[in-house]
């Protein structure tokens, strides 16, 4: 048996640990939570400053890939409503802090960021900084839709501060294009580019998957030339998370058949690397590709990297607030999802109330396992030299490292373990071992998509 056969098995990502579905829901209790989020803000608003998540869940078409939380509309009357929510909901989250918060990162994710328009996104900013700081240095980004970012999209968040920009690409192959319903030529890629680039963006990601639906190896292959003819500073390579029992009829489009399966799809990531790399990129983290004097490229090498429910970051906050629907937040020790339908969410804010509908407390024994996969994923390492770093739950995933160890994906040693070459494409398994959670209650159903 193959490493890929032996290792593609179910794995959480871990933007988080404990991962979602293991979160004890029963013992969250509001009141505590709101405790916790404003000791974590005293403790990090004057020293690191504090991040936000802005979840703006509407496009106009689905694109049948998707696994995020989205609402398909083309009623564009629905903007304003939902930017007053979103306003109201931030006013909760400062009088829980009692002081003028410092922002150093802001993220707009969707959804379709740019679905609002560039006027309405100005007044959703405008707002939340009328009541806040934001820092020197803060790192603020946003995702685009190539086939409605505009002009003035880029204009008015580039005024605001915005200097990242994150297009979905997924892939530039037509019979791809039009299975997964993303139709966007790369002539409109090209245009939406060379505008940031005259606005002044100065860091430019583009998001690609493997494994969609039809894809080969020239597919692949033609969509990177593509890719490498615009350049842009970073590449975001994902493998696609075919999760139709998670996400409904959208994932049904097609057929299981029509998928690349296991070695096929290895390959086509292979491929992308390669590429990739000759074309002077260097491989960050899990999925993630920089040019050399871009920002996350930086903060790999030096140790800096920092990892949370967003991705990958170059800035470490300990508390990342999360706005609008579905959105998660985390204040390092404690987490919380926001109600995912629009509506209700609506209905909660504008009643007053957080619209929490779940959320976990972490406990020791989580904080010591969650610096662990932290360390994991950002430095593909972590050690346990200090005694506050070890507890019986890492004793126990050290010992699990054991056998990965033998099939040449880890090097352990007293004190520490590092992954090895080999090992980068299983950093998902790796961190499993140390998951204390789902050991303890192994899923009986598929919760998480294929490791690789």
């Amino acid at each position: 048996m193959s490493l890929l056969q032996k290792y593609n098995v179910a794995a959480p990502r871990y933007t988080s640990y404990p991962t979602v579905p293991y979160w004890d829901e029963s013992s969250f209790d509001l009141e505590r939570w709101k405790g916790l989020l404003r000791k974590s803000f005293l403790e990090s608003n004057n020293t690191d400053g504090i991040s936000l998540y802005l979840h703006l869940p509407f496009c106009e078409k689905l694109c049948t890939y998707c696994g995020c939380n989205k609402h398909i509309t083309v009623n564009h009357s629905v903007e304003e409503p939902y930017i007053a929510a979103m306003l109201k909901e931030w006013q909760l989250y400062t009088a829980v802090f009692g002081e003028k918060p410092r922002i150093r990162e802001i993220h707009l994710g969707g959804g379709t960021p740019t679905f609002f328009s560039a006027a309405h996104l100005g007044i959703l900013l405008d707002g939340i900084l009328a009541s806040a700081t934001l820092l020197p240095d803060a790192a603020l980004s946003f995702e685009g839709h190539p086939g409605n970012t505009t002009k003035a999209h880029l204009e008015v968040l580039y005024q605001l501060g915005f200097r990242r920009i994150s297009l979905g690409i997924q892939d530039f192959d037509p019979k791809v294009q039009e299975i997964i319903n993303r139709i966007q030529p790369f002539e409109t890629v090209a245009t939406v580019m060379e505008q940031a680039r005259e606005t002044g963006f100065d860091s430019i990601n583009f998001d690609l998957i493997y494994g969609l639906p039809l894809q080969t190896q020239q597919s692949i292959e033609d969509t990177i030339q593509k890719v490498m003819e615009l350049r842009p500073d970073r590449i975001s390579f994902y493998s696609y998370a075919h999760v139709p029992w998670m996400k409904g009829n959208g994932q049904r489009k097609y057929d299981e058949s029509d998928l690349p399966k296991d070695e096929e799809k290895r390959k086509l990531y292979e491929t992308g690397k390669q590429h990739f790399e000759a074309a002077g990129y260097t491989e960050i983290g899990m999925d993630h590709f920089a040019l050399p004097g871009d920002e996350l490229y930086t903060a790999f090498h030096d140790g800096t990297l920092h990892r949370n429910f967003m991705g990958y970051t170059v800035l470490h906050t300990s508390l990342l607030v999360g706005l609008g629907a579905s959105s998660i937040g985390d204040n390092w020790y404690a987490y919380v999802q926001n109600e995912k339908h629009t509506a209700t969410y609506q209905e909660k804010v504008n009643r007053g109330e957080f619209p929490i509908v779940r959320g976990h407390i972490l406990s020791e024994e989580d904080l010591l396992i969650r610096g662990h996969i932290h360390d994991l994923m950002c430095n593909f390492e972590t050690r346990w030299h200090k005694p506050d770093t070890q507890c019986d739950a890492v004793i126990a995933g050290i010992d699990r490292l054991q056998e990965l160890e033998r099939d040449g994906l880890v090097n352990v040693m007293p004190d520490r373990v590092q992954v090895t070459t080999t090992g980068r494409t299983f950093i998902r398994n790796i961190c499993m071992a140390f998951d204390a959670r789902l050991w303890r209650k192994l899923p009986s159903s598929q919760l998480f998509s294929q490791a690789i």
